[in-house]
């Protein structure tokens, strides 16, 4: 069982660690003492249901803990296999949509650390499913690396609409896996 200390707790939510105790105090957030010492404890679980009762965010660490999935979303289905060849041969789990419709129904659902995201689809452009990424609770907090065959001009404005990251196409295959690794890395941060 992982848990969190209430300095952990107020790190996280950038709150005073008075704050925290209180709201283990009032029962807001479910929490409980060590034996002998009194100090708080609360399990992750118990801390990620009050953040979402409180439609606050989940932290990134806390989000992305042991999650290797990518879910890439390219309406070229070489290039999309092309990314899954390649990241499965680094450890990743990835699952692929066609299309920006499609890739925004699989975000719920398929729940990655990670989405691979061309710009340029039909219907649903990779702008718009950014969009969506960045303005929705339960998906606010994935990384985004933008691959796109557009202008550095069009690369900027995914910058500057919360793409984590973005590559050119063609783009090369260790450029990729080192984004990716350095968007997820491989060990999961200790909690107490």
């Amino acid at each position: 069982m992982k848990t969190l200390t209430t300095g952990d707790i107020a790190k996280m939510c950038d709150v005073n660690l008075r704050t925290v105790i209180r709201w283990i105090d009032r029962g807001a957030l479910k929490g409980f003492k060590l034996p002998g010492r009194g100090n708080n404890r609360v399990r992750v679980e118990d801390f990620i249901q009050f953040l979402n009762e409180h439609e606050m965010p989940i932290p990134t660490e806390l989000a992305a803990d042991d999650n290797r999935r990518v879910l890439i979303i390219d309406d070229e289905a070489a290039v999309a296999r092309s990314i899954a060849r390649i990241l499965r041969a680094a450890g990743y789990e990835t699952e692929t949509a066609l299309d920006g419709f499609q890739g925004g129904s699989l975000l719920i659902k398929y729940q990655p650390a990670l989405v691979t995201l061309d710009l340029r689809m039909p219907g649903v452009s990779g702008y718009d499913v950014l969009k969506f990424i960045r303005s929705t609770p339960e998906t606010e907090h994935i990384k985004v690396i933008v691959i796109s065959a557009l202008d550095q001009q069009s690369l900027q404005r995914a910058r500057d609409e919360g793409a984590d990251a973005v590559l050119s196409k063609p783009f090369d295959n260790e450029a990729l896996t080192t984004t990716v690794e350095h968007l997820l890395p491989l060990q999961a941060p200790k909690l107490a």
